[in-house]
């Protein structure tokens, strides 16, 4: 892989990570269209550090009150805050995923990894997204959040480890499924998204930089990813102050079409 590539993919990442079109499908795609070699899961997770970067720098001042809400969570054994509650729905959303990742990764690594699931998962996923934001209520905001919802979120978080559901788009879909307004379930769903992150990573990089080390390659893949995501951020929370999904769903359903066309041209 050239350091090329490496930014592409990495620019890809990011921008698809936080949006609801789903970066690990448009990571496999990128290299399948244009013929380039595929790097593989573990390149694939080593580019998320640039986005956990990101989502750390972006809400960090959410991250401190976390921070200390653990720390006082941890003295009083109580939760009586709003920021000690959303702290332990974290957690809670991040076990079925962690369980998930554990159970499935042979499949995440192989048979999830097939351009002609990714296309209809695409499709599928951006009907349900674009049907659920059309119709669900949008009257609760992120403080009305409670145990049951973020088990809920938590277990369509894991349907993210098919390549095209996207973790974004299955946590948001469920959030607006949840009547939470679109803001409040885009911040939780990217919320969501640092314990999940930050575990991969600690799974997979390891491995990667003992086989291929610190090269110039991934470090420009990982950085391209952690800017693109930052933006990424940033459009899509005053994006959807104003307009709905349905830019994305429509997104979604036209890749989707156009894999199963390149399926059917090269077959």
């Amino acid at each position: 892989m050239t350091v090329f590539q490496a930014v592409i993919l990495g620019l890809v990442q990011g921008l698809a990570e936080f949006l609801p079109i789903s970066s690990s499908a448009h990571l496999v795609l990128t290299p399948w269209v244009f013929g380039w070699s595929d790097p593989g899961l573990s390149f694939d997770v080593a580019l998320h550090v640039g986005t956990l970067v990101a989502v750390l720098w972006y809400f960090r001042a959410e991250w401190v009150k976390l921070t200390q809400s653990a720390i006082a969570i941890l003295r009083t054994r109580r939760a009586d805050t709003e920021e000690k509650r959303r702290l332990l729905y974290l957690f809670v959303a991040t076990i079925p995923a962690a369980v998930g990742g554990v159970l499935l990764e042979e499949y995440a690594e192989t048979t999830f990894r097939s351009p002609a699931l990714m296309a209809v998962t695409l499709m599928v996923m951006g009907v349900l997204l674009w049907a659920v934001d059309r119709y669900a209520a949008r009257d609760r905001p992120l403080s009305s959040l409670t145990l049951r919802d973020a088990v809920v979120i938590g277990l369509a978080q894991v349907l993210a480890l098919v390549p095209g559901v996207s973790r974004s788009g299955s946590t948001m879909t469920a959030g607006r499924a949840l009547r939470l307004d679109r803001q409040s379930a885009a911040v939780f769903s990217f919320l969501m998204s640092m314990p999940v992150t930050a575990a991969a990573a600690l799974l997979k990089v390891p491995d990667l930089l003992r086989t291929e080390g610190i090269t110039p390659t991934l470090i420009a893949g990982v950085i391209s990813a952690g800017v693109s995501s930052w933006l990424a951020i940033a459009v899509l929370l005053r994006y959807i102050s104003r307009h709905s999904f349905g830019v994305f769903a429509v997104y979604r359903i036209a890749l989707g079409a156009l894999i199963l066309t390149l399926l059917a041209s090269r077959g």
